[in-house]
């Protein structure tokens, strides 16, 4: 089969091979996929570069955990009648070596969602795209239960953890308050349904937020733990969720009071280690949204296999939507 893979960590253009592997068998309880889009998301691009100084986990890696195809082989203890399902897939290089960029690859079957045999083009590569953004970005909205009728407040709200974020919520019937860098986003999120966008930088944000949410907001969907820490503090309702999925300082300083007063519950999420139930049950969730067309990904670039070094570089650079990969 045809493949991107890498041997060792460094900078997209000098590390990622394309090339021939041998195509890989389906063992016990696995699927294997015939892949039509590779999604991509930055942790892929930080496996790849070793960001935080992480070793190797394998000796060699075929890139990202996303993807979507149509399943062409079934391992023992998986029905036959799983073959020809159109699928999207998450998890695939999840403590694994082999992921989505290649003409196959091979997943337990559970990490495999069913779509409609006739999905288009355009719901299949937002599929790619939903594993790692969507789960995260679910996770943080519903860890603690349905939001129907509370405040939510997400910030990056146009971006890729962001606007699932935003988009389940409001599905859910919450009232989201988001926060974004440029107008453009402003627009981005107002055609998500939201009512209240808000610019990061706006130095009256805190009262703002408590104008749009007089109440104070219930559950928080963080991008930035470390920057949003004191604000999130002032505006926190008692026994409010801030939950976090980054933080641009390692050991960040928190008003302890502020929030332990208002009874605040921290959550900080990495998405490769979140319980597979918990996966499960965020990926069938987003299925449903992404089908009834209540949820959609926004495909910023589209490249082939022969472009995943500017891919790479696309998604470190940053991108106003996700990169999808054409195999």
């Amino acid at each position: 089969m045809r493949a991107a893979w890498y041997d060792n960590r460094g900078p997209a253009h000098e590390v990622l091979v394309l090339g021939q592997l041998p195509t890989p068998d389906p063992g016990p309880g696995e699927v294997r996929i015939k892949m039509r889009y590779s999604g991509m998301s930055p942790g892929d691009v930080k496996k790849r570069s070793g960001w935080l100084g992480s070793p190797m986990p394998f000796p060699r890696v075929i890139p990202h955990s996303d993807g979507a195809g149509v399943v062409d082989a079934v391992g023992q203890g998986v029905n036959r009648s799983r073959i020809g399902e159109t699928v999207w897939c998450y998890g695939a290089q999840s403590y694994r070596a082999f992921g989505t960029a290649a003409e196959y690859t091979v997943v337990p079957s559970e990490l495999a969602l069913t779509l409609p045999d006739d999905v288009s083009p355009e719901i299949l590569q937002q599929a790619a795209s939903l594993g790692i953004a969507g789960i995260t970005g679910y996770r943080a909205v519903f860890a603690d239960g349905s939001v129907n009728g509370l405040n939510v407040l997400v910030y990056g709200a146009a971006g890729g953890v962001g606007s699932i974020a935003t988009q389940m919520a409001i599905r859910d019937g919450a009232s989201v308050t988001a926060v974004v860098r440029t107008p453009e986003q402003r627009e981005i999120v107002r055609s998500f349904g939201v009512k209240t966008a808000l610019h990061d930088s706006d130095p009256d944000l805190v009262e703002r937020i408590r104008q749009a949410s007089p109440g104070g907001i219930h559950r928080v969907a963080d991008v930035d733990f470390n920057a949003h820490i004191d604000i999130n503090a002032e505006v926190i309702a008692v026994g409010g969720v801030i939950s976090a999925y980054y933080s641009s300082n390692d050991r960040p300083r928190i008003p302890y009071w502020k929030l332990g007063f208002a009874d605040t519950t921290l959550r900080l999420l990495g998405s490769d280690d979140f319980p597979p139930a918990v996966k499960a049950g965020a990926a069938t969730e987003l299925t449903q949204a992404l089908v009834a067309r209540q949820l959609k990904v926004t495909i910023a670039e589209r490249l082939t296999l022969n472009d995943i070094a500017v891919a790479h570089e696309l998604v470190e650079h940053g991108t106003s939507g996700k990169v999808v990969i054409s195999i």
